[in-house]
């Protein structure tokens, strides 16, 4: 999302927007009058830089989509911005689990989740031993871990599941060794350089900046694949529900010691 919307929306000027009155939503005509410097991103957060030292912070949820306007109004729409070449960025969620916020460049204490997140996926800092370190101290659910976004950052329902199968790990399980945690960092980076490779895993809500729906969905091996042979052993997946999330898990590759 941030490597497309980047070209769509750098330099433009602000010189309208509405946000709808729910205090997610609210703060989206704080940025009118500024131009968009960057596009950043953090975790799972989009952060665009404005010129004026801060940022319009953007968080799709689960239905979340963030594009230009195609044509008429959507009802489901909960902030828009207009930018000074005509076009409009709009924000829709149907479930209006995202949420937008207008704060000084890396001033995060107004949104908690984002400013508690851990390292990126990628940071230097997890290698050799790092996420093991991380995930060490907490006794919850592996996988519950990783959606917390406090070991590390961006790590999603779908991407969990990815990892946790390739790296031959129950999602439930309360602690991993050195050993695991390094395969488990490694197909984490894996699985999240093949979504943004394949432009993100449509299932039903997400789109691209254009409307186009992402590829990833065609590649995925274990999430929402209950029912199915295991593609490395022939078992039938599973699902289960890890901590409310549903969790597709291949029984014979993931024991749960």
């Amino acid at each position: 999302m941030r490597r497309q919307l980047a070209p769509l929306v750098v330099g433009r000027a602000i010189t309208e927007a509405w946000g709808h009155p729910s205090p997610k939503f609210a703060s989206a005509p704080a940025a009118v009058g500024a131009r968009i410097d960057d596009v950043g991103r953090r975790g799972k957060y989009l952060l665009l830089g404005l010129d004026d030292d801060r940022e319009l912070i953007v968080h799709l949820g689960m239905t979340g989509q963030l594009r230009l306007r195609p044509g008429a109004l959507d009802p489901h729409v909960r902030a828009w911005w207009a930018l000074d070449d005509g076009e409009v960025l709009e924000l829709r969620d149907v479930r209006r689990f995202g949420r937008v916020g207008v704060v000084a460049t890396g001033d995060h204490g107004s949104l908690p989740t984002l400013a508690a997140q851990g390292p990126e996926p990628w940071d230097p800092s997890l290698d050799d031993g790092g996420l093991w370190r991380r995930l060490r101290p907490s006794r919850a659910r592996i996988k519950t871990q990783l959606l917390s976004q406090r070991p590390l950052a961006g790590v999603g329902n779908i991407y969990a599941d990815e990892a946790l199968w390739l790296a031959q790990i129950h999602p439930a399980r309360r602690s991993v060794t050195r050993a695991e945690a390094a395969r488990l960092l490694t197909e984490l980076r894996a699985v999240l350089e093949q979504g943004i490779a394949n432009g993100g895993t449509t299932l039903r809500d997400y789109r691209t900046p254009d409307g186009e729906p992402g590829r990833n969905q065609l590649d995925l091996q274990c999430y929402g694949r209950a029912g199915e042979p295991c593609a490395r052993c022939g078992t039938e997946l599973r699902r289960l529900v890890v901590d409310a999330r549903g969790t597709t898990v291949c029984p014979t590759c993931q024991p749960r010691r």
